[in-house]
């Protein structure tokens, strides 16, 4: 088997981390210093190790997830001055505080969602009446 099409079926950790949703730097040593295969990442998505749980339980995690579970843009979590990896303990507390700049950011959030619904839903009309 030439180098190539193995290189192929191997990813960075940082590829890994990214496609599991976990932060890397936090993940341990041998995962960040490894490749994956896609064999070991089908493993590790079906059967996840208690690092692994642990993690996504608790953090910290990366950016993309902290805005999901914030319910905000990775652009609103920089406006909002949340440039580190948070811990669900974190997360939850801002949900629960809800300062200033997180409502604002859910806010605009949820004005982009409808407006993207309402544009789905022109172009499903529209080819609806193109068809018909």
């Amino acid at each position: 088997m030439s180098s190539s099409s193995s290189s192929s079926q191997n990813m960075k950790p940082a590829t890994a981390a990214k496609k599991l949703g976990i932060y890397l730097p936090a993940t341990p040593p041998e995962f960040q210093e490894g490749v994956v295969t896609r064999e070991e990442m089908a493993e590790l998505e079906t059967n996840p190790p208690a690092w692994l749980e642990e993690l996504r339980k608790n953090g910290p995690h990366p950016r993309p997830v902290v805005a999901h579970k914030l319910g905000v843009s990775a652009s609103g979590l920089a406006r909002g001055g949340i440039t580190e990896p948070l811990t669900s303990a974190e997360i939850q507390a801002l949900l629960e505080d809800q300062p200033d700049w997180l409502r604002a950011e859910r806010g605009t959030q949820a004005q982009v969602h409808a407006e993207n619904a309402r544009v789905k839903a022109r172009d499903a009309e529209r080819r609806a009446r193109t068809k018909g």
